[in-house]
């Protein structure tokens, strides 16, 4: 005879005496005071960690008032964690002689993480051009490996975001700025050096990094020979030799050793020059605010002796 009796699930004990408000206090996230030594950095993390002045105001408040922000990490397979975000707090926080820091602990797989570490540094408004194009280059692959579209030279179809459209929801840039962006990773490290010191532009540097890898460290010993760095217009020829198969180091010598129209409308003075005509206190400034002053002076004088 078939039972009727029907199969009845009982409740743990822990969940027979907790309350509703304690299971789902179980359920949110807990900030932990984790060790400075026990977290990590994040694997190929873009973003520089410098010891300027805006990190000793950071370390300075850490040391009087403590992480306002807790970090966030998540648990690393070879032991202690792997900072997501926070980077900049944890080393503040040594050096305001802190020996740990306010962290949640998530358990987050490779693109989450890398998301989640690229969108929490990408609203600085300090960020130098390779942070911006290598974050988002892995913002990029992130997307791709959750599945989403990445063709970027294709339209839009239907309602489906491309990759670089999904990516500028969260950015201060456009789809197609954040295009060239990820062009700059295309750049030898000597090249997007020079764009983060703000010694070629950043247009100038989207063109070069169409050309080949070995016409870049040819470039580099043009520029230095010409002493130069590459206008749009001189930066956009380059890329159509190289595309053209005929880009040489000579050719590029004499690109770089073309003179620009800035520099025809420019007259520089050493500061060697100037110094022997100025007491040792004078700044830069000062001196050049004196240099004007004395040009309108002679030129008052020019002018009151044709009057005459």
């Amino acid at each position: 005879m078939k039972s009727s009796a029907k199969k009845v699930e009982l409740a743990s004990v822990d969940d027979l005496f907790s309350t509703e408000e304690s299971r789902a206090d179980a359920q949110r996230e807990k900030v932990l005071e984790i060790p400075l030594s026990e977290l990590h950095p994040f694997k190929d993390h873009p973003f520089k960690v410098k010891d300027d002045e805006a990190m000793m105001e950071t370390a300075d408040s850490i040391r009087q008032y403590g992480v306002l922000v807790p970090a966030i990490a998540r648990p690393d397979p070879n032991g202690g964690y792997e900072l997501v975000a926070g980077h900049r707090r944890h080393r503040a926080s040594e050096l305001a002689g802190k020996d740990t820091m306010p962290v949640i602990v998530r358990d987050l797989d490779d693109d989450q993480a890398t998301i989640i570490m690229v969108d929490s540094n990408l609203q600085r408004e300090s960020l130098l051009p390779s942070e911006r194009a290598f974050a988002y280059k892995m913002k990029l692959e992130a997307i791709k490996h959750q599945g989403a579209r990445t063709d970027l030279t294709s339209a839009q179809v239907g309602p489906k975001l491309t990759a670089a459209e999904k990516i500028a929801e969260n950015s201060p840039d456009s789809k197609s700025q954040i295009k060239r962006f990820i062009r700059l990773t295309e750049l030898i490290p000597e090249l997007l050096d020079m764009v983060d010191e703000k010694k070629i532009a950043f247009n100038p540097a989207y063109e070069l990094s169409f050309l080949k890898k070995e016409e870049q460290v040819d470039l580099l010993d043009a520029m230095d020979s010409e002493q130069a760095t590459p206008s749009l217009s001189q930066a956009q020829r380059l890329k159509k030799y190289s595309q053209e198969g005929h880009l040489t180091l000579d050719m590029m010598r004499v690109i770089m050793g073309e003179e620009k129209k800035s520099d025809l409308d420019k007259i520089t003075f050493t500061s060697d020059t100037l110094r022997k005509y100025f007491p040792r206190s004078y700044t830069p400034q000062r001196m050049q605010e004196t240099i004007i002053k004395l040009l309108e002076q002679w030129q008052r004088k020019r002018q009151q002796q044709h009057d005459r």
